[in-house]
């Protein structure tokens, strides 16, 4: 039962944030760190809200977590953001997003408990995000950015996998969101600076941290928490399809059958990845997922 829904959580959190990319795009014109600052500090305190409510206290991190939650955050979420964000002025959208289809297999690799099965699970979701995205081109230094941007999407879950055993999924998530909030807010004074948010702009900073990162961030993390960075890893696969439906429904993008071949493909490199078999030993700390980032 559990496993299930470490299952469940993890998919529905990976398609909350691929269906999430037209809200993120409200944001363009708005100042990168500064609005991540304000993002990740509502998300954080949504998250301390909903920990008390439940009569429950978020478990304090001790010294030695401080490196991975620091890492976490500047690899993981603000860099991250920023790469992406860069890297599509020197690279289609397509080919960004199949450099992201990636992730399952670094951290199918980077497993030390790796399966055969997860490995070429991953490497079958992959290949669906591949032909999901359609590839695209890039120029100029665009396949760095790309490739940080894969990076920084397998170091949001394996700089966590350790503190999310010791303290909890929404204890890693709400103290990684409000370091990031401090660290946005110190770094945006100096680059970019601060603005009021327009009413279109509010909206979407509210919707990114109550939807995108508090709900989806303690759902990615119970994931991780239940089945592995491995296993977890291959419903990354997820994002792209979520994204691909709302685009268009939006009338943003046109259907294609190669991308529901796409999603196929997806689809079973997900079914494969997660038959393993393996369950993974689950930390008294480890907090039910936040109800329906």
């Amino acid at each position: 039962m559990t496993s299930r829904l470490a299952v469940a959580a993890g998919a529905s959190a990976a398609i909350i944030v691929g269906a999430s990319v037209p809200v993120t795009g409200m944001l363009q014109d708005y100042p990168l760190l500064t609005g991540q600052a304000m993002r990740y500090t509502l998300s954080g305190l949504v998250l301390l809200a909903w920990t008390y409510a439940r009569g429950q206290r978020p478990a304090r991190p001790k010294l030695g977590d401080v490196p991975a939650l620091l890492a976490l955050v500047v690899f993981g979420m603000l860099g991250f953001t920023a790469v992406v964000l860069y890297s599509q002025r020197y690279a289609e959208p397509g080919f960004v997003a199949a450099m992201l289809g990636g992730t399952p297999i670094v951290l199918a690799l980077a497993s030390r408990r790796r399966s055969r099965t997860t490995v070429v699970g991953a490497g079958i979701v992959a290949l669906g995000v591949v032909v999901l995205s359609g590839g695209g081109a890039w120029h100029g230094p665009g396949l760095v950015l790309a490739a940080l941007a894969l990076c920084g999407e397998a170091a949001f879950t394996l700089f966590a996998v350790g503190v999310v055993r010791r303290l909890g999924g929404v204890s890693v998530a709400t103290w990684a969101c409000f370091i990031a909030g401090g660290v946005g807010a110190v770094l945006g004074t100096f680059v970019g600076g601060w603005q009021v948010p327009s009413p279109r702009e509010v909206l979407a900073l509210v919707v990114l941290a109550i939807v995108l990162t508090a709900v989806a961030f303690g759902l990615w993390y119970f994931a991780v928490g239940g089945l592995g960075a491995d296993r977890a890893g291959v419903l990354i696969g997820l994002m792209p399809i979520s994204g691909l439906v709302v685009s268009v429904s939006l009338g943003a993008q046109d259907f294609k059958l190669l991308a529901l071949a796409g999603a196929a493909v997806v689809a079973v490199g997900c079914v494969v990845g997660l038959s393993s078999g393996r369950v993974r030993p689950r930390a008294g700390t480890v907090e039910q997922p936040v109800p329906a980032r």
